[in-house]
């Protein structure tokens, strides 16, 4: 849950020394959890690089990142995703014309730029843009407000510059040597990795920057949920067939006539999930039939072809019920009640796919290597998609509502 104070301090300046209201904000954020070092300062382990080719080394206990001629821009990222965290780090460039920067709750992934790193960065420069968020190979600019001489002067040339960052919620503020820098609310990626950038550069130069003394703790208990769906509108999402068998009411999306499915096509990890835990809170009427599809595409008319479909039906004729894998692993006892909301969790990583409903693991199931699936079911693969709803007919009304993300390492 997102701390309402977070949302007052939406587009304050944070040019001034911390307020009193920043202060209620410091003391409304969850407890911490115990820092660890994200860097053991000998190796480079729990990291991977991708996209370009510069070169990472460890050297006097530092992560040096040297630049690479015709490289495009190099990451360093961390094997974990990390959401709601403090973080520290120091970082130097020893050549004043490199621009780097360090990337948060980012991603890279074959659906969206052919695996481009992308995502917030906090930016590491020279130029008065030190401690500032960027959206890498994304929107851009985040910060608009980058013209405050105090926190343009914060960064120190030639020096190691201490960086601060809070992600908490929709919320990510900056600090550099103590000063506050920046602070955007954006709710796109709710967690990722971290990761260190060397930039692309003209000629060969070895221009270098250095990071050390990376730690991190978790917030609360670690967050990273994104919100699907708003409670007010069909905002993200896309009707396929009837756009009348689905409406919103009472803060919960209602699906209910004949067939429809609704799709997930929000700007969250470009709505094409991998490996991911979902989840919602459903009601069901007697006698209704829906279900929470995921690994699926948009299609226009029809049952989705691909991806893998959990029932949500409790009493209806089929005997297929809540909480299934339909026709890959199903359930013949209900573990819910009509009338009543229930919460569902849906978690794949690889292959692997556990289903709870309402705190009870009722699916752990794993998908065979070269599986072989009847003409039907030849889409029921894991793979990557959206996530869709489905309104079964006339006489089933199902609502869901809390519909959250948390995307995983792929």
């Amino acid at each position: 849950m997102i701390h309402p104070l977070l949302f007052a301090l939406h587009g304050l300046s944070m040019a001034a020394p911390p307020t009193l209201l920043e202060s209620s904000v410091e003391a409304a954020i969850p407890a911490a959890g115990e820092w660890f070092d994200l860097f053991d300062g000998s190796t480079l382990e729990g990291w991977t690089q991708k996209n370009g080719t510069a070169s990472y080394e460890v050297v006097d206990g530092a992560i040096i990142g040297t630049t690479s001629a015709r490289s495009p821009n190099s990451f360093l990222c961390s094997d974990r995703f990390y959401g709601d965290y403090e973080l520290e780090f120091d970082v130097k460039l020893f050549d004043d014309q490199l621009n780097s920067g360090v990337q948060i709750r980012s991603h890279s992934n074959p659906a969206y730029k052919g695996g481009r790193v992308h995502g917030y960065q906090v930016e590491v420069a020279t130029n008065g843009h030190a401690g500032f968020i960027y959206d890498e190979a994304g929107r851009g600019w985040l910060s608009k407000d980058r013209d405050q001489p105090a926190r343009r002067a914060a960064f120190k040339k030639g020096e190691w510059n201490r960086y601060r960052v809070i992600c908490f919620g929709q919320s990510i503020r900056t600090w550099v040597n103590g000063v506050p820098v920046a602070h955007v609310t954006d709710a796109v990626s709710p967690a990722g990795f971290i990761g260190l950038q060397v930039h692309s550069v003209g000629g060969d130069p070895k221009w270098r920057v250095g990071w050390k003394n990376l730690r991190l703790r978790e917030l609360g208990d670690g967050g990273g949920f994104a919100s699907l769906f708003n409670g007010r509108d069909l905002s993200g999402w896309k009707v396929a067939e009837r756009p009348e068998s689905v409406r919103v009411e009472n803060g919960a999306m209602i699906v209910n006539g004949d067939r429809a499915h609704v799709f997930y096509d929000g700007p969250v990890y470009h709505h094409s999930f991998k490996n991911f835990e979902l989840r919602a809170l459903v009601r069901s009427k007697p006698g209704s039939n829906s279900g929470i599809y995921f690994h699926t595409l948009f299609q226009e008319a029809g049952w989705p072809s691909k991806g893998y479909e959990v029932q949500v039906n409790n009493t209806q004729g089929d005997w297929r019920r809540t909480g299934g894998l339909y026709g890959i692993d199903d359930l013949r006892e209900p573990p819910a009640k009509d009338d009543e909301w229930f919460p569902m969790h849906i978690k794949v990583v690889g292959q692997r796919v556990q289903i709870t409903v309402n705190g009870r693991g009722v699916i752990d199931y794993t998908e065979p290597e070269d599986v072989e699936r009847p003409d039907s079911f030849a889409g029921r693969l894991v793979d990557r998609g959206t996530f869709a709803l489905q309104a079964h007919d006339p006489g089933s009304e199902v609502w869901y509502k809390a519909i959250e993300v948390r995307p995983l390492p792929e």
